[in-house]
């Protein structure tokens, strides 16, 4: 079984950055035109053009390619969350098989050096931070090409349409949890309801809630 949870907004305070070649450091976010001004960073979309033409996602990925040489002190992706729960579920359910789906850089294993980034589908986060539908990524989708396990997805209904179209080709069941009252639209997965009157970051609940075991599937 692979589990898959949604980013969060909340990084470390220690946090590592990408770093243009000057030092100055990175902060991606959706719209960087509408950031505050600033002189303690740089603003950048993950697939702008560093000064020498890569991208910042190809860099990255070229600077996951050595994990062990990390200089700018990057965090894996299960450790860079202050929520605790990224961190249980790499205990629990292993490293291998525990994602995020980043709103920045897409769905990534939990081990991928990950820097700060300011990026979220809410609709309630200040406009520069927020990916709407007619920005243009390049997702990155980790998940083995050849799995046939099941994939558990614990995020907000506003994650879901990025769930469904990193994973479409895989052939696995899939199954999204969600708390609306309206069933979600989500081809190709099953919908299991999680009930509870939280609303906000309502899935942390419901992921503690499978690890804790009371939570049970039904057959859809």
């Amino acid at each position: 079984m692979i589990v898959v949870i949604q980013c969060a907004s909340r990084k470390r305070r220690d946090a590592g950055f990408s770093r243009k070649e000057d030092g100055t450091r990175i902060k991606f976010v959706a719209d960087p035109g509408k950031a505050p001004s600033t002189t303690e960073f740089h603003y950048a979309r993950p697939d702008d053009r560093r000064e020498d033409g890569a991208s910042w996602r190809e860099a990255l990925l070229q600077y996951n390619r050595t994990p062990d040489d990390n200089p700018l002190g990057l965090y894996p992706a299960y450790e860079l969350y202050e929520n605790p729960i990224y961190r249980r579920f790499v205990e629990q359910v292993g490293i291998r098989k525990t994602y995020v789906l980043s709103a920045g850089w897409g769905l990534i294993s939990a081990s991928f050096l990950t820097p700060c980034y300011d990026i979220t589908f809410s609709a309630s986060a200040e406009t520069y931070k927020r990916r709407v539908k007619s920005d243009t990524y390049r997702d990155l989708c980790m998940l083995p090409a050849d799995s046939h396990e099941s994939i558990l997805f614990f995020g907000g209904i506003d994650y879901i349409p990025l769930f469904c179209a990193l994973t479409r080709y895989f052939k696995s069941p899939k199954t999204i949890f969600y708390n609306a009252a309206r069933r979600p639209e989500a081809p190709g997965c099953s919908l299991e309801r999680f009930h509870t009157r939280t609303r906000t970051n309502w899935h942390y609940e419901c992921a503690n809630a499978f690890l804790d075991g009371k939570l049970s599937l039904t057959t859809r």
